[in-house]
């Protein structure tokens, strides 16, 4: 059976559809006057079908190839912005496509383990070497497209370099979907998950939300920010899955769906402000919110998603992964759970980290003073499509929080036994809410009956400043974090690429190249030795 249609590929399945629609009704507004739009859409049709039929496929083989087979049309989608974006798009195919030839290795050993090509008839364990190693070779294939640490440094260069439209695709929602969905069909379908996977699992997922979130920290790029976020997020699902038990892995595949409508949203916001003021440089940015009020309300709406907090849906999602994680630690013994509830708290002050990195956004892009550079430049939101899709993807944050257990539950994990330690009433939550929010208001009103501040120009020296230099700059928020102690290091070597995967295999490829052409030297005399040396070394292999 080639293709299997079941619940959990029918939602990637769905997610899939709806994306797609979502980016082309988007793309028609952004990539209107782009030289390569042809080729744009082109591709992107390829990637969703190419996507749909990963999520519906049943055999190995046909599975790896369509998988490695999106690894070219990610490649493509990113180098539609031009030589700018090459350097990013080369990342992307190295990265995806030596963790495709370890899946290919990996499914190989798979199929002389089991003696089957079809994924729900293969049951294996850890008991053996080779199933040990098929799961991590395969895994890492599904790390890498989900942007999970250790393979996660393309998702920042794709994000900030590739065309807005293609970085929602993609790294936001479709490949987000898809990486984690063979981590699912892998650990709990192929494969049995053991108890120690189970906690490799958790402090992996608790590294990745917080180193992450600590470079998204201090970025200057609207869109690589928000490209770590994606990284970030990934931690809070493998978190869920790792708990192993159905709160928390239903938790885990609603973050997943979550994190593609909020992160999405995110990057057609970012894409309307760098297609309208011209700039995706915090620095250069600022005051946009009465000139694209929409981007505004959908961007904050997003990053209140993102950050976990109530009635959003980043919060329902959290909540449920929290609860599973909790669930998890009473049962395994007190050594381990001390190690589980550790990774609670770190995913707790990964939303916290959250919050703050969104405060520096949204100040830094739509409120504080606008820049002198955009005060003549022609600032509106045009275009239909690039206005309604981030709305309604920020409306959908809303309702999919407030509403949580009426529509997406009833629907997505039909039959699932979730038994809730703790629950809240989401509508109760929301209706306080709103109400401490309308007050909020009716305060702020009154007080610009009668203002109570006043506007001055600024001064250093006794002679009036430029705006700019007195101009508060979102990208000042918490720069001093870099040179917090043993943190100053940490970000020296992030900056160096040490903890970059790809940069580290670059280095380690010259090095190998540089001493081979050490060796091969060109003279006659030097390659003799070798030769005898060869002969010498195969002669004691034989002998013995």
């Amino acid at each position: 059976m080639m293709f299997k249609v079941d619940p959990l590929s029918i939602f990637i399945a769905a997610g899939v559809i709806f994306f797609s629609i979502a980016t082309f009704i988007y793309s028609f507004g952004f990539m209107r006057e782009h030289p390569r739009r042809r080729g744009y859409y082109f591709y992107l049709i390829l990637t969703s079908l190419v996507s749909l039929a990963t999520a519906l496929t049943n055999n190995l083989i046909l599975f790896a190839g369509l998988w490695g087979f999106l690894g070219l049309t990610l490649y493509l989608l990113i180098n539609i912005n031009g030589e700018i974006a090459v350097p990013a798009a080369k990342k992307t195919l190295i990265i995806i496509g030596g963790t495709d030839a370890l899946m290919l290795l990996g499914i190989a050993m798979v199929y002389s383990l089991s003696g089957s090509w079809q994924m729900d008839k293969i049951k294996l364990d850890f008991t053996t070497a080779p199933s040990i190693f098929a799961y991590i070779f395969i895994l890492c294939a599904a790390f890498a497209k989900a942007g999970a640490m250790p393979f996660h440094t393309w998702v920042p260069d794709c994000a900030q370099n590739s065309p807005g439209p293609v970085a929602a695709f993609l790294p936001a929602s479709l490949d987000k979907l898809l990486g984690i969905y063979l981590i699912v069909r892998l650990t709990f379908g192929m494969f049995k998950m053991s108890a120690g996977l189970s906690l490799i699992f958790m402090v992996l997922g608790a590294v990745t939300i917080l180193s992450a979130v600590m470079m998204a920290l201090v970025q200057h790029d609207l869109k690589r920010l928000l490209g770590y976020h994606a990284v970030s997020q990934v931690g809070y699902m493998i978190l869920g899955l790792a708990s192993a038990n159905p709160i928390g892995i239903a938790g885990a595949l609603f973050h997943m769906a979550n994190n593609a409508i909020y992160k999405s949203c995110l990057f057609f916001c970012a894409a309307n402000v760098e297609k309208k003021a011209g700039s995706q440089d915090l620095d250069k940015l600022g005051g946009l919110a009465k000139f694209m009020p929409v981007t505004y309300i959908s961007a904050l709406i997003a990053s209140l998603a993102i950050s976990g907090v109530p009635p959003f849906n980043g919060f329902f999602s959290k909540w449920m992964i929290y609860q599973g994680v909790i669930i998890k630690a009473r049962e395994v013994g007190p050594a381990a759970g001390s190690v589980v509830l550790i990774c609670l708290v770190a995913a707790m002050f990964g939303s916290a980290l959250t919050l703050a990195s969104f405060v520096k956004l949204l100040h830094a892009v739509f409120l504080g003073v606008l820049p002198s550079s955009l005060e003549n430049k022609k600032i509106e939101e045009k275009g239909m499509g690039m206005k309604i899709v981030p709305l309604f993807l920020a409306l959908l944050c809303l309702l999919s929080g407030i509403f949580a257990y009426k529509i997406p539950f009833k629907y997505l994990f039909v039959g699932a036994e979730l038994k809730y330690p703790g629950i809240w009433n989401a509508s109760l939550a929301s209706l306080l809410i709103g109400l401490g929010l309308f007050i909020g208001l009716v305060i702020f009103r009154l007080k610009q009956i009668r203002p109570v501040f006043r506007q001055e120009q600024a001064y250093v020296g006794g002679e009036p400043a430029p705006r700019d230099e007195t101009r508060v700059s979102g990208t000042q928020f918490y720069e001093t974090i870099k040179q917090f102690g043993p943190l100053k290091g940490i970000y020296l070597r992030a900056e160096a690429g040490v903890f970059d995967i790809y940069e580290q295999g670059k280095n380690l490829t010259f090095a190998i190249g540089k001493f081979l052409q050490y060796l091969h030297n060109g003279v006659l005399p030097t390659y003799l030795v070798w030769t005898l040396l060869g002969m010498l070394g195969l002669f004691l292999v034989l002998v013995r």
